[in-house]
């Protein structure tokens, strides 16, 4: 029976229909990545948290305008003095779509599972820091225990990766959990098409929601979720009425789409870091720090921007972008645009054009860098752009674009000069995944003992004041060191149509709350 499955959601495609007009209480949201798989506690696409943050509840929830946690599953929760034990209160009444009854021991039994090394999770495991185990004290009391404090841990409770899933459901389906999913949320999980399209229903017996949330239960009956992979589908699927919200508009599209009195872009700021260029410091002539300035005061970010993104996202000055807790503002004092400062450092580096043919060299070797970049992002792009700035100091560039796990390879083995990467993540100890010595994005291949001690700190102080102060230190050394080139904070370009009111975003800026979300008649 289980291989039916697979089969019965393809009938209602055909009764679906494709882009006529649609009743109120029915949405299409286009979906720009076709995720090899959407199990949260297994994947880590970001695009699989976009339908399914409202399939899940999640212990605590996180207020996108002040930063505070908030009541979720748990109704309130206690912290050790030595920040080793979490104490969550439940909420009673809180029932699974499969009518599972939520309490503690559907708490452990998720945690055990997200943890199990038989599960193979790529990111929901590495969210829970130094997890040693789950305590149930009575039928609705649970306590998390640490093997040392973790700042971020409240942070990453409140994310879809770590959301509640049905223990009934999850033992039914084992392998195929993915496609039967069962959570707690406002809408509950009805059909999946892999590349296709997935389907949400309300959930009429809603009323456990966060304080965040405005409304008890959903406002819309179902929202469609279809996958628009090649950008220059996205825009003409609004303007057809294909879809009804798209992320991730391309930068051209979003002027003329808000000239448009049927649609609107709401741009959401992504915390996290910026997109940057991560400089290979062990490998010459980026060993040099004189080099690795030039490049930085040699690098017109605004022309960037201006280009490509048509001043959609703002300029980034540090590894951490402006909507992160704990951005620190001094990083845009450094390395303004300044040729002549750039030429300056690599004449004193001993980097002449001896021979005239406009790229500098040093003991016959040409000043030729290697960078190797991703498909996506306008990642090409913004290589060629570089590329052709850094030429006019003398600067030779060889680019390639390779895949994500090519550029995973490269990067992990030093096998570049330049290379480019970004991660969305509302708490800053994200920088630790770049900047500590033994950081799996140590792409710069930088040692430095006492920023690892820096961020180690930070995870484990609970202090906000404290945190801050030492992410500031972080972000100040990163640039002292010209370790990477920062180059845009990510915006993420919703085309919205008129029709779709009341559309929301978590605190990382991709999730949106669709309890809130209204649709007028097309």
């Amino acid at each position: 029976m289980r291989r039916l499955s697979l089969l019965l959601p393809i009938v209602s495609i055909l009764l679906l229909g494709g882009c006529g007009p649609r009743p109120s209480g029915r949405i299409v949201y286009g979906l720009t990545l076709a995720p090899s798989g959407i199990d949260p506690h297994v994947n880590a696409s970001s695009e699989l948290g976009i339908p399914l943050t409202s399939v899940y509840d999640t212990l605590v929830y996180q207020n996108p305008e002040t930063g505070e946690f908030v009541p979720g599953l748990a109704e309130r929760w206690e912290v050790s003095d030595d920040g080793l034990v979490y104490t969550f209160y439940l909420k009673r009444g809180v029932t699974f779509h499969d009518g599972t009854p939520f309490n503690a021991e559907a708490v452990r039994f998720n945690l055990e599972r997200i943890t199990s090394p038989d599960l193979a999770s790529q990111k929901a495991r590495f969210m829970l820091g130094p997890y040693e185990r789950t305590e149930v004290v009575d039928a609705y009391t649970v306590r998390i225990l640490l093997s040392e404090p973790f700042a971020p841990l409240l942070d990453s409770l409140s994310q879809v990766y770590l959301g509640m899933a049905s223990p009934a459901a999850v033992e039914q389906w084992e392998d195929e959990y993915q496609l039967h999913q069962v959570g707690t949320g406002p809408f509950m999980f009805a059909e999946y098409v892999p590349g296709d399209h997935l389907l949400l229903r309300r959930n009429p017996d809603y009323d456990w929601g966060p304080p965040v949330y405005r409304h008890e239960t959903a406002q819309l009956d179902e929202i469609e979720f279809r996958f628009f992979t090649d950008p220059a589908t996205r825009s003409p699927a609004l303007e057809t009425g294909e879809a009804d919200v798209m992320g991730e508009i391309p930068p051209q599209d979003a002027a003329r789409l808000e000239e448009s009195a049927d649609f609107r872009i709401e741009a959401v700021a992504l915390p996290g870091t910026s997109l940057m260029l991560l400089m290979n410091t062990t490998r010459e002539p980026l060993d040099d720090i004189r080099v690795r300035q030039a490049l930085l005061y040699g690098t017109d970010r605004a022309a960037v921007i201006s280009t490509i993104f048509r001043d959609t996202s703002p300029v980034a000055y540090g590894p951490l972008t402006a909507a992160t807790f704990g951005y620190d503002p001094a990083v845009q004092g450094y390395y303004p645009y300044d040729p002549a400062q750039a030429a300056a450092l690599l004449e004193g580096a001993g980097w002449t054009d001896s021979d005239g043919d406009g790229v500098r060299d040093r003991d016959g070797e040409p000043l030729v860098l290697e960078m190797v970049l991703m498909g996506w992002g306008y990642m090409p792009e913004i290589g060629q752009l570089l590329a052709a700035q850094w030429a006019e100091l003398g600067v030779g560039v060889e680019s390639r674009v390779v895949s994500y796990p090519e550029a995973l390879e490269v990067g992990g083995e030093g096998r570049h000069h330049l290379i480019p990467f970004s991660l969305s993540g509302s708490d800053p100890d994200i920088l630790r995944k770049f900047f500590h010595s033994q950081a799996s994005f140590n792409w710069s291949k930088v040692a430095d003992a006492e920023m690892d001690e820096w961020l180690e700190t930070a995870a484990r102080v609970s202090d906000p004041d404290r945190r801050i102060e030492l992410y500031s230190q972080v972000q100040r050394r990163v640039m002292e060191k010209a370790l990477v080139i920062p180059i845009r904070d990510y915006v993420n370009l919703n085309g919205v149509s008129n029709r779709v009111q009341g559309l929301r975003f978590d605190a990382r800026g991709w999730f949106p709350w669709l309890i809130d979300a209204t649709a007028g008649e097309e």
